[in-house]
C-alpha cells in the first residue's frame, strides 16, 4: 500500500515507520522537520499540517494514497497545542485525505480519553467523532501506558533513592505496551477486517501492574531493598490551585496549571478499560497484545542495551 504517515519522527511514530516499511508499504511521511534521508527508504516531506493549502501543495501534492496512518499528537497537551494538533490539524488531514480519495485512516489515540477531564482528551475525542462520521474506513487505536512513561525513576533507584509513589502506590494500574508491539498492532489494522470501523483499546501482555509493583521490579533487578516514598495527591491539588490562580494574571502559569492537571490525571486514573456500567477500571476487559514485557524493558535499560526516552507528559 502507499501510505501517508503522520508523526513519523516521534517515539511511537518511528516504530510504526519501521514496521510499515518492513511490511513492504511505500511511505510518504509528513513531518515538521525532515530527519536524515534514507530512513526506512521512506520519503519525508516538510509540511505545516495545520495549513490546508500547504498540506495540499507540500504534502499530498495531488498524488494517490491508499491509507493515512497517524501517530501525530500535541507535544504538551495544553489547550492551545491540543486543539491545534490533536483536533484541527487532524481534521485538515482528514478533509484532504477524503478529497484525495484515500480509503482508510488508522489513528493512534489514547485510552485515557474514556474519562475526559483535560483539553487534549476532549480534542482527541472531537477528532475521533469526526473520523467516525467521515464515512472513511477507520481504526481508532487506544493504547494503555507506554514503557517510556514508566521508566523515569530507574536512575534515581539505581542511585539508592526511594521510588516515588502517590498514596500507597496502588491507586492506579496499567497493562504497559512496548513501541514495537504497538507498531505491529497499528500496522495490522490496515489488513485485518476485524479491526476496521472500530475503537480498539489495547494493553500489553500479562496482568495489570501498579506503580508499587513497578518499583518492586526495579529493586529486585538492582538487588536493592525496597524503599518507597509516598507523595500525597493533595500536594498536586495545592500546586494546581496555586497555578490556576496565578494563571489568571500570567498565561504561562495557566499552561503550567494544565500540565499539573495532566500529571494529576496520570497519578490517579488507571490506564485500563473503563466499565461504563460501574464507573470502574476493568483489567479483564482490557485486551492484551504483543510479547514485550515491562520487566524485560527495565532489564534492558539496566544492562545498557536500551534507553528510555521521556515524553512531555511524564510525571516523574
Amino acid at each position: 500500500m502507499r501510505i501517508c504517515l503522520l508523526g513519523a519522527t516521534g517515539t511511537i511514530g518511528r516504530a510504526v515507520r519501521h514496521e510499515l516499511a518492513a511490511c513492504g508499504h511505500e511511505l510518504v511521511c509528513l513531518v515538521r522537520q525532515a530527519p536524515a534521508t534514507g530512513l526506512d527508504n521512506a520519503t519525508f516531506r516538510m509540511v505545516d499540517v495545520t495549513n490546508a493549502a500547504a498540506l495540499a501543495r507540500d504534502g499530498f501534492r495531488g498524488e494517490s494514497f491508499d491509507a493515512v496512518v497517524s501517530c501525530m499528537a500535541s507535544r504538551t497537551g495544553v489547550p492551545e497545542d491540543a486543539w491545534a494538533i490533536d483536533y484541527r490539524a487532524h481534521l485538515t488531514v482528514l478533509e484532504m485525505a477524503r478529497k484525495s480519495g484515500v480509503g482508510q485512516f488508522v489513528l493512534l489515540s489514547a485510552l485515557c480519553v474514556q474519562k475526559p477531564l483535560l483539553a487534549f482528551q476532549h480534542a482527541k475525542l472531537a477528532f475521533e467523532a469526526a473520523l467516525i462520521g467521515s464515512g472513511m474506513k477507520f481504526s481508532i487505536v487506544r493504547p494503555t501506558a507506554f514503557f517510556k512513561s514508566l521508566s523515569g525513576q530507574i536512575a534515581r533507584v539505581r542511585a539508592g533513592k526511594p521510588f516515588l509513589i502517590f498514596g500507597d502506590g496502588s491507586l492506579t494500574a496499567c497493562k504497559p505496551i512496548s513501541d514495537r508491539d504497538l507498531a505491529r498492532y497499528l500496522a495490522d489494522c490496515l489488513d485485518d477486517p476485524s479491526r476496521w470501523n472500530r475503537i480498539l483499546p489495547i494493553g500489553g501482555p500479562g496482568p495489570a501492574i501498579t506503580p508499587r509493583a513497578q518499583g518492586q521490579m526495579l529493586f529486585d533487578l538492582l538487588n536493592q531493598p525496597a524503599r518507597f516514598r509516598s507523595v500525597p495527591v493533595g500536594l498536586l491539588d495545592a500546586i494546581i490551585a496555586a497555578l490556576t490562580l496565578a494563571g489568571r494574571f500570567k498565561t504561562s502559569l495557566a499552561a503550567k496549571a494544565e500540565l499539573a492537571l495532566i500529571g494529576r490525571h496520570y497519578a490517579t486514573q488507571s490506564m485500563l478499560v473503563l466499565d461504563p456500567a460501574t464507573g470502574q477500571y476493568n483489567e479483564a476487559a482490557t485486551p492484551s497484545t504483543g510479547r514485550d514485557t515491562l520487566l524485560d524493558h527495565y532489564r534492558a535499560i539496566i544492562a545498557g542495551t536500551a534507553t528510555a526516552e521521556r515524553g512531555d507528559h511524564a510525571v516523574f
